[in-house]
């Protein structure tokens, strides 16, 4: 038998690795916190947000197994109602939203198990940017120590979910942010030039040339014609864009590249294709359109649900029923993001697939009626066969008109 070794042995082999530091240095002299660069890098934001708010949009339901091909979805019980309503405070859709902003920006985040006001279960998010996991076992923090601006506390781990992503060693996740340094840095450059050209320089940048002849100027003339330049020709100028007048045998030379020579479009589509990379998200998900057709649009939608949420998905249903599930229910009970809707189609497009499968019509009229929030009718949840679909075996085929036979009497 393999399965010799304990896991205290491993225990002792190794203290908890710390989280690693959540600043990403841009320049020599800025850093930003991974946090900032979401707030200040719009690449990022979009990314990240996108991600977000499709995960959070999908339910998430709780089912019971009853066999191997059979569940009940539950809805009354302590686990639906935590969901429903994680706390007094917040909804699921943004414990959800918060949920998937921690990961993809930290790639961490934390729920804290609480008792509500109600003395029913809760949950509550925190900002991982204030955890830190404690303990000596690589396997599993023993503690959490959670700061803010009145001090510091211990928490059991078994009283926090913890959500983390993969690291060479220790528990603690790696942002992915931390794989485009070099995309931001660069665009954190080529954003800091571009509003200084249009801060300090003419829309023609360059400098002026006196012919060699010209008569010497006194400090004070240079000191007043260049006060005199910047007020007219740059910044914030009345005449910024205009054409100026030069005297003297002066000319202009262009000494600088221009928008288009340093393809600022282009580099800041090429760091959102990066951004989107390193998310897998399809580029044309974050407005990058180019070569974009219907239908490979529909299959990279396909794809944004299969590809880039299912891993996302499924990881977060994972930490769910290992760390939650089991304070609230038994075994049997698991918990699953409802898909189905977005996976199936548009409306027209989902039932005419069943219609085609099945033989016939599905929807009964009141089931159609609520639909739209409609009251029901009397005699319409019966399901309306079409006079000319009936089954093999049917007791009381639909007799078919005998040839001859006039369309009025029949009416009648």
């Amino acid at each position: 038998m393999a399965f010799v070794t304990s896991e205290g042995k491993l225990k002792s082999l190794s203290r908890l690795e710390l989280p690693s530091s959540s600043m990403l240095r841009l320049t020599d002299s800025v850093s930003m916190d991974y946090y900032e660069l979401w707030k200040k890098q719009s690449a990022v934001r979009t990314a990240v947000t996108f991600l977000a708010r499709n995960i959070a949009h999908l339910g998430l339901h709780v089912f019971e197994r009853k066999g191997d091909d059979d569940r009940q979805r539950l809805t009354d019980h302590p686990l639906a109602a935590l969901f429903s309503r994680p706390n007094p405070a917040t909804t699921r859709y943004r414990l959800m939203d918060a949920l998937v902003h921690d990961l993809a920006i930290y790639d961490m985040a934390y729920w804290q198990k609480v008792k509500t006001s109600a003395g029913t279960p809760g949950l509550v998010r925190l900002p991982p940017a204030f955890v830190t996991p404690k303990g000596e076992n690589w396997f599993s923090p023993e503690y959490f120590e959670v700061k803010g601006s009145r001090g510091k506390i211990e928490v059991k781990a078994d009283e926090i979910v913890f959500f983390h992503g993969y690291s060479n060693t220790g528990i603690a996740g790696e942002s992915p942010i931390e794989s485009l340094r070099s995309t931001l840095s660069e665009e954190y450059e080529a954003s800091a030039m571009r509003e200084q050209m249009l801060k300090n320089g003419a829309r023609a940048s360059g400098y002026l040339e006196r012919p060699v002849g010209a008569v010497s100027w006194s400090p004070e003339a240079k000191a007043k014609f260049a006060k005199g330049w910047r007020s007219q020709y740059s910044g914030g100028g009345t005449n910024v864009g205009g054409t100026p007048i030069l005297e003297d045998g002066m000319k202009f030379v262009p000494a600088s590249q221009s928008a288009k020579d340093l393809q600022y479009i282009e580099a800041r589509k090429l760091t959102r294709e990066e951004v989107a990379s390193a998310y897998f998200i399809p580029p044309t998900m974050l407005g990058l359109m180019g070569g974009a057709t219907y239908s490979n649009i529909t299959e990279q939608h396909k794809m944004l649900y299969q590809d880039t949420l299912g891993p996302w998905l499924q990881m977060i249903k994972e930490e769910i029923e290992l760390q939650l599930v089991p304070d609230l229910a038994d075994g049997d009970v698991y918990v699953e993001f409802n898909l189905r809707e977005k996976l199936t189609g548009s409306f027209e497009e989902r039932q005419a697939a069943i219609t085609g499968a099945v033989g016939g019509p599905t929807m009964t009229i009141n089931e159609a009626r609520a639909l739209d929030n409609r009251t029901p009718l009397d005699g319409g949840d019966v399901l309306i066969r079409p006079l000319n679909v009936t089954q093999d075996g049917d007791p009381k085929p639909i007799p078919a008109e005998p040839a001859g036979t006039n369309p009025e009497e029949v009416v009648q």
